[in-house]
């Protein structure tokens, strides 16, 4: 019985290991859509490269530091490398929930995630190399350092701190990396003209709604597997929550949107519908439908707010990453304390101090690791590199063909 339970909850998350890993695809056509045709080869580079560095950073030492076994709390390493334990293969490892190769495969699919978010904020004007070596720094360090504080048995989970699937272990330490590296950044040519936030259109919407669906689709696997098991009351009630948090935060970004701009802009309703995934899934496992709606329908107008502040703060970021991840994933932390199981004014305290020490973590390692890559590497392209595209200018090559007849 316990072999077939333990095949049982093994499959489904490997199950939700695939859909994880389509995330990826989404997030890629997400930020191409979203972006102009003549860096889609930079962008669609960047994200092969993030799955690729981060498994196998993951692997070397990512996941010895996010899961060290016996630790002070702060910051441990169990090894380089994987070593499968005795009882790795067996019913006792996770209570028949996975097995340990399950379990780092899982875990790395979310390290990824992070530098994901990193990508599509600092867009159309990054020099190729510095974020290769941010995220691998990012990825490599400072994301599994702060999952140890509280999925590895850290003083977050000791001090009380709950956060089921991410809303700031995986979106929030994405997004306080990708504020710090867009400030520093600055804003693509022509975003800002006498302190007036212009329109940079993105060249191809129907592929950022594809994005859409699939980070959708993949959310399945994100914060269904996050329950670690195939148990079905509690999965199908997370599944339940998830989507509906999606309807409501898509739902009050359109309307917002009519209101505000008189206008029904599809690249708001996407961010509405992530931002609703974003911030339900720190409480996934707590809300009831009724409250997951009304995580979904709060996120959709911070999504929107935080649009607008970022503008006026002449932070450029072509896709609504910061929004998303960041903001959205502070509300869902915070809602925790707010709606479900777990309400209450001191658990709301324990989320608030909890973002606090990971945001300042996040943003002091940030900073101190864009600053040494800013005068080392440089953060930026030439003028004439963003003006012409970094596709031509970073990879020597376009994205879509000429298929036009050539003279040899």
């Amino acid at each position: 019985m316990e072999e077939l339970l333990l095949t049982t909850n093994n499959l489904w998350m490997m199950l939700c290991i695939a859909l994880v890993f389509i995330m990826h695809l989404g997030f890629s056509l997400l930020e191409i859509g979203l972006t102009r045709q003549k860096n889609t080869i930079n962008i669609l580079f960047k994200n092969i490269f993030i799955i690729c560095a981060g498994l196998l950073l993951y692997y070397f030492i990512g996941f010895s530091l996010m899961y060290p076994g016996d630790f002070n709390g702060y910051l441990g390493f169990a090894s380089f490398g994987l070593e499968l334990p005795s009882n790795g293969l067996t019913s006792e490892y996770a209570e028949s929930g996975y097995t340990f190769w399950t379990d780092f495969l899982f875990q790395a699919m979310f390290a990824a995630t992070a530098a994901t978010i990193v990508s599509g904020a600092v867009a159309e004007r990054v020099k190729i190399q510095a974020f290769v070596l941010f995220s691998i720094i990012y990825v490599g360090l400072i994301y599994p350092i702060v999952g140890s504080w509280l999925w590895g048995g850290g003083f977050l989970e000791e001090f009380g701190f709950y956060d089921f699937a991410g809303s700031t272990i995986v979106h929030s330490v994405g997004g306080w990396a990708a504020l710090v590296f867009i400030y520093l950044l600055g804003a693509r040519y022509g975003k800002f003209k006498k302190n007036k936030s212009l329109a940079i259109r993105g060249h191809n919407l129907p592929l950022a709604v594809m994005g859409l669906f699939l980070l959708w689709f993949g959310w399945f696997g994100f914060n269904g597997g996050s329950v670690l098991s195939a148990q079905p009351g509690l999965t199908s009630k997370v599944l339940v929550t998830t989507s509906l948090a999606a309807a409501g935060g898509g739902i009050s970004a359109a309307l917002i949107t009519l209101f505000l701009y008189k206008s029904l802009d599809v690249t708001m309703f996407i961010n509405g519908v992530l931002g609703g995934l974003v911030g339900i899934t720190a409480g996934a496992d707590l809300m009831s439908p009724t409250q997951a709606i009304l995580i979904g329908l709060i996120a959709g107008v911070v999504v929107i707010l935080a649009v607008r502040l970022i503008d006026r703060l002449h932070l450029d970021d072509p896709v609504g990453a910061i929004p998303v991840h960041l903001f959205c994933g502070i509300w869902g932390t915070l809602a925790v304390g707010v709606f479900g199981e777990m309400a209450s004014w001191n658990q709301l305290w324990i989320q608030f101090s909890s973002l606090l020490i990971i945001g300042s973590f996040c943003m002091v390692s940030s900073v101190i690791i864009t600053l040494v890559l800013k005068y080392s590497v440089g953060l930026r392209v030439s003028n004439k590199a963003e003006i012409e595209g970094l596709d031509k200018h970073e990879h020597g090559m376009q994205a879509y063909a000429d298929f036009g007849i050539q003279n040899n």
